[in-house]
């Protein structure tokens, strides 16, 4: 069961690093000035990807807490 516990540290870091570049794709949109329109485009794209790493990351910790339970 150790190899679940790593393999779920490796998919949380995947999902942590989607949610950091989530960050960052939102900062420079902010900085870049859109107008409405173009700013809710981005953030509407950006929105799926936050929500897709968010999912890979709460997978990865349940993959974690199954693994410790179990060993």
């Amino acid at each position: 069961m150790q190899i679940l516990v790593w393999v779920g540290v490796a998919v949380a870091l995947a999902g942590l690093a989607g949610i950091i570049g989530c960050v960052v794709v939102v900062a420079r949109a902010k900085r870049q000035g859109l107008d409405d329109n173009a700013m809710r485009a981005r953030l509407q794209k950006v929105v799926v990807w936050n929500l897709g790493a968010l999912f890979l990351s709460a997978l990865g910790l349940i993959m974690v807490a199954v693994g410790a339970i179990l060993a």
